[in-house]
């Protein structure tokens, strides 16, 4: 029984080794991104109970600042973090077609549960509901890419 166990773990092993990653096809990447929008993402009928003032917006930034700026920059555009283009998948720009397309209460969701296997980390007990509502906010509205600089915590 070991022995054959161990020729079980070889044949996995040499499976796994030969084994390529490889760029997901613009159809595979809008299978899943459909899949994201129609059955992942909940919350899809939540209306932001924030109204759209300077002040919300301010605070939306300030909260998005703290909370969301290593992996999304300053600009929500990955300005600036060194690692954007790098990860697995790419963190999107959150100015994005796929982003913006999202409602106002998937958004807030994804921020609430965060998005597996992105990266996207889950929020919820960390940020507010009115910390959150602010964010989504200020990314129907965000400032133009590279307009904003870079994150300070990259500078030093």
């Amino acid at each position: 029984m070991p022995r054959a166990h161990n020729v079980g773990l070889l044949g996995l092993s040499l499976l796994l080794c030969g084994c390529r990653v490889s760029e997901p096809s613009p159809l595979e990447r809008k299978v899943v991104v459909a899949a994201e929008h129609d059955f992942t993402v909940g919350n899809r009928s939540q209306k932001n109970p924030l109204p759209l003032t300077k002040e919300t917006l301010a605070a939306g930034k300030e909260a998005f600042g703290h909370y969301c700026v290593v992996c999304h920059g300053l600009d929500g555009q990955a300005t600036g973090v060194p690692f954007a283009d790098r990860m697995s998948p790419p963190i999107p720009s959150l100015a994005s077609r796929p982003v913006q397309n999202y409602s106002d209460g998937q958004l807030k969701w994804v921020i609430d549960n965060g998005l597996a296997p992105s990266g996207m980390p889950a929020s919820k007990g960390t940020l507010s509901d009115e910390e959150i509502w602010s964010i989504v906010q200020f990314l129907r509205h965000l400032p133009p890419a590279g307009s904003l600089g870079d994150p300070d915590v990259y500078s030093h």
